[in-house]
């Protein structure tokens, strides 16, 4: 049976995608840095494509002539290693408002070849390094980093960028010393860093962690941080930064 998971504005089909809809790509999607100048972006490890779907709602909303009904110039390309994943994928853009703007393709990282330099690039990556592999082959790849790993990621977009280009990624927050060190190793520095826990009283969970080239001239580095629960219900601060997804 076909699992569709309703959004304000897109559906996404839920049921072949080796990694289902989650927390992670909903907050990835929603806090991410989009600039209305952003023309071409790429999903590395789309599985269902929410991501992808979100960023182009955003970019759609913020851009340029979208109070005239006419969708602004950007595309977006998502990549999964998975058939099944980059199908469903398809489907989901294929049946979105913004089908014109959205692209999936079955492939590696290592075997994907850009058109052009990319203003943003984004992931939900693999994350699991040494806990027991999963037997379902499948769900190994979409969660464990020997399919994909951010410093594969960090060399790809320090290859791949434009020179104003952002990288963004979510992990868990013990990842957040190597994660930085490894981003600056090809050059790529910190602008901003949102620790997140599921409740205040809970240490940080996930980071959601963003690079540019030249970040380190700043002053300092953009920190926030995000409680997701307050009793029961979502907090006001992840209510207000979802607003436009969730139902």
């Amino acid at each position: 049976m076909d699992s569709l998971f309703r959004f304000r504005r897109f559906s996404v089909h839920n049921t072949d995608s080796a990694l289902k809809v989650g927390t992670d790509a909903v907050l990835l999607g929603a806090a991410m840095t989009l600039k209305k100048q952003d023309r071409f972006l790429l999903d590395i490890g789309t599985g269902t494509g929410v991501i992808a779907l979100m960023a182009a709602q955003r970019l759609s909303d913020i851009s340029t002539g979208s109070s005239s009904g006419a969708l602004p110039p950007y595309r977006i390309d998502a990549i999964d290693i998975d058939p099944a994943s980059a199908a469903e994928a398809a489907l989901n853009f294929r049946e979105s408002p913004w089908a014109s703007k959205l692209r999936a393709e079955c492939c590696p990282l290592s075997g994907y070849v850009p058109s052009g330099k990319f203003d943003l690039i984004f992931s939900n990556p693999p994350y699991y390094d040494n806990s027991l592999v999963n037997p379902d082959a499948r769900e190994t790849a979409a969660r464990h980093t020997g399919s994909l790993s951010y410093r594969e990621i960090c060399a790809f977009a320090a290859g791949n960028l434009a020179s104003g280009g952002r990288l963004s990624l979510i992990l868990p927050a013990e990842s957040e010393t190597a994660l930085v060190r490894t981003a600056a190793s090809f050059s790529l520095e910190l602008f901003r860093l949102m620790r997140i826990r599921t409740t205040a009283a809970k240490k940080v969970r996930r980071i959601i962690a963003e690079f540019s080239f030249g970040s380190r001239e700043r002053e300092s580095v953009l920190e926030e941080e995000l409680i997701l629960q307050q009793g029961n219900s979502r907090s006001g601060e992840y209510a207000s930064l979802t607003r436009e997804f969730y139902l």
